[in-house]
């Protein structure tokens, strides 16, 4: 059924681990974003709020093909950003995990702002009495607790970004559906051991991420 792996023609270990490896790199820089966008979004100043507001309702009603597409022609052939240099390849990596980050993070920032409301406001109003500043009480009292009530949502969040890298083949990041698209090609008898052997293989990516983040949750969800 798989005899078209005898041949050594496909490297499919390396393209699941470029798939691995765009998961990583995106979710770091999502959440980072995702945090920093659900701050703007609570925040005092208008300006922020409105700045977070507009991005995270622009950019997650925009497909994500859009977003990716518009990072390689946008940044890459239009400005000639190459986010470090290096070959074609590398280039089309790094804009890849950028415009996922970007993309992912409008998603990490709506489950935060959930986890924030889950926060009783008097806790808030509470440190502020106590002469703390807006950031420290986000980043000392709220986030904390926020991040604890929204494991299961951001594992959500995860897995849908493991399932979206498959768009990064349309800027020509050889990962795992970029290989599929492939074999199809060449291996027209084989279809369905093709699309067992892809489905098999995200079913181990997300799997295992969803049943940990799931138990994690309830290890750490806030008793009220």
């Amino acid at each position: 059924m798989f005899d078209f792996l005898d041949s050594g023609q496909y490297d499919l270990l390396g393209a699941f681990w470029v798939t691995v490896q765009l998961t990583l790199y995106s979710a770091a820089g999502s959440l980072i974003w995702g945090t920093l966008l659900a701050g703007m979004r609570v925040s005092p100043v208008p300006l922020l709020r409105v700045f977070g507001t507009g991005y995270v309702n622009l950019v997650r009603n925009t497909p994500l093909t859009l977003v990716l597409v518009g990072c390689s022609l946008g940044l890459n052939q239009t400005l000639s950003i190459t986010l470090g240099g290096g070959d074609f390849k590398s280039i089309g990596f790094r804009l890849a995990v950028l415009g996922l980050s970007a993309y992912t993070g409008t998603f990490v920032c709506e489950a935060l702002r959930s986890g924030i409301n889950t926060v009783p406001v008097g806790q808030a109003e509470a440190a502020r009495a106590l002469g703390l500043s807006f950031r420290q009480v986000l980043t000392l009292i709220v986030l904390p607790q926020a991040f604890r009530a929204v494991v299961a949502p951001l594992a959500n969040v995860l897995i849908a970004l493991t399932k979206n890298t498959t768009v990064a083949s349309a800027i020509g990041v050889a990962e795992a559906s970029a290989l599929m698209k492939t074999m199809i090609e060449n291996e027209s008898s084989a279809l369905f051991a093709v699309f067992t052997l892809f489905a098999l293989g995200f079913i181990l990516l997300t799997l295992p991420t969803g049943l940990l983040l799931g138990w994690v949750s309830k290890r750490v969800a806030v008793k009220r």
